[in-house]
């Protein structure tokens, strides 16, 4: 069988699914084919016993331009964390609270009490970050670029905040060497400065079915592709498919394999979910290990006082994200429990493990110098989209798919 759309969109995650939107909203045929059951790609949510799990420890920042301008985010009915952190400490048997007081007032005390927020340390902080701050900031690249280790070791930011920073990061970028681009790393931190990240009510998939909800033709799922190539579909059903245009939105590896692209580095993570019986603490704070002898987690969070759609009534959900690293052996889950009973003070014998989520690539490596924009053109008639080719993000991933779209519609305009 043959077929002849204007577009073929190879896989429904973020990427694919703005690109497919971006298509039909300007009046192009397009079919977007999709391996799994499910939209979504790497954004994915299961229920497992009334529990919602995402794939991996995710969060969905209402900042981010792309949301603000193509979804409905009020639909989302997005659940917020507070704006901070709270850490367990060698000197303190309780969670120490560190809070942005402009966000946050009801907790200045507590971040006060933390002792881990000189003045002189929070100046270096801020200039630091000052940059990304700016109304007209715009992502340097290139020579202008370096890893944030070499930025944070330049602006003279060591000491207790410096180990803050440096854990937080470690389990937002995936990486605990310092290796990642100061650009990227404060294009975030500009993000985390003027947004709160959240989870939707119903688990984050529902940022990608709210995407594909708007398509006129349905994705089709469980539509396996084996090969493309300029103009050229074909499906393990045995369709062919013959597009003026492929667009190929797979994760990177998919895409390596299809197109022959190399797929740059990627950087895994491990996240373990726990029913437990009684939240281990009260505050819907992301929390960090910054004991001495801390173990692998990198964050942990108790996802119910964020989210209480996330767990049953009477049940709470806690999450713990290790990093999963090239060539290792995954975290085993004995050793995630003990550093969890040393952070929250409390015995986890008794909690359950509902699912561990091991993830060989969550995210595309961003080292220094940083490019914003990869080329998407493998050749005329086929190009790729994903976040592996823009920022390693949702922001990313949406910018993407809308770029592949747009240089489609500017050629066909010619």
């Amino acid at each position: 069988m043959s077929t002849s759309p204007d577009v073929v969109v190879v896989g429904a995650g973020l990427a694919g699914l703005t690109c497919a939107r971006t298509l039909q909203e300007a009046g192009v045929e397009v079919r977007v084919l999709e391996a799994a059951d499910a939209v979504g790609g790497r954004v994915r949510t299961d229920e497992v016993d009334g529990f919602l799990l995402d794939r991996g420890f995710q969060l969905l920042n209402p900042a981010y331009p792309m949301l603000q301008a193509h979804v409905d985010l009020a639909s989302l009915r997005l659940q917020p964390f507070r704006a901070g952190l709270a850490a367990k400490s060698d000197r303190s048997d309780t969670l120490l609270v560190m809070a942005d007081p402009r966000r946050e007032p009801q907790l200045i005390g507590q971040t006060m009490r933390s002792g881990k927020l000189h003045p002189s340390s929070l100046a270096l902080l801020a200039r630091w970050a000052a940059p990304a701050l700016r109304a007209d900031w715009a992502m340097p690249s290139g020579r202008r670029d370096v890893s944030r280790r070499q930025s944070m070791d330049a602006a003279g930011l060591h000491g207790p905040l410096r180990r803050v920073v440096d854990t937080f990061l470690s389990g937002v970028l995936l990486e605990d060497d310092g290796s990642t681009s100061t650009a990227f790393t404060l294009m975030l931190t500009r993000m985390f400065a003027l947004g709160r990240p959240a989870l939707p009510e119903k688990g984050m998939q529902a940022l990608p079915e709210q995407l594909a909800a708007g398509l006129h033709t349905p994705v089709e799922l469980g539509t396996e592709v084996t090969s493309v190539g300029p103009g050229s579909v074909r499906t393990a059903g045995g369709e062919e498919i013959i597009p003026e245009l492929v667009v190929v939105a797979t994760g990177a590896e998919a895409a390596a394999g299809l197109t022959g692209h190399e797929a740059p580095a990627g950087k895994g993570v491990t996240t373990h979910w726990f029913a437990v019986p009684e939240a281990p603490m009260d505050q819907a704070l992301l929390v960090i290990d910054q004991r001495e002898t801390r173990g692998p987690v990198v964050n942990t969070a108790v996802m119910s006082n964020a989210a209480p759609s996330y767990a049953p009534p009477g049940r709470h959900l806690v999450q713990a994200s290790s990093l999963l690293r090239a060539g290792r052996e995954p975290v085993e889950d004995r050793t995630v429990l003990s550093q969890l009973s040393g952070i929250y003070g409390v015995p986890t014998r008794d909690w359950e493990l509902l699912r561990r989520d091991d993830i060989p690539y969550a995210l595309p490596a961003q080292p220094a110098p940083f490019q914003e924009r990869t080329a998407l053109e493998v050749e005329p008639g086929l190009i790729l989209a994903g976040d592996h080719l823009d920022t390693g993000s949702i922001q990313g991933a949406m910018v993407s798919g809308q770029r592949a779209a747009e240089g489609y519609l500017r050629r066909r305009s010619v």
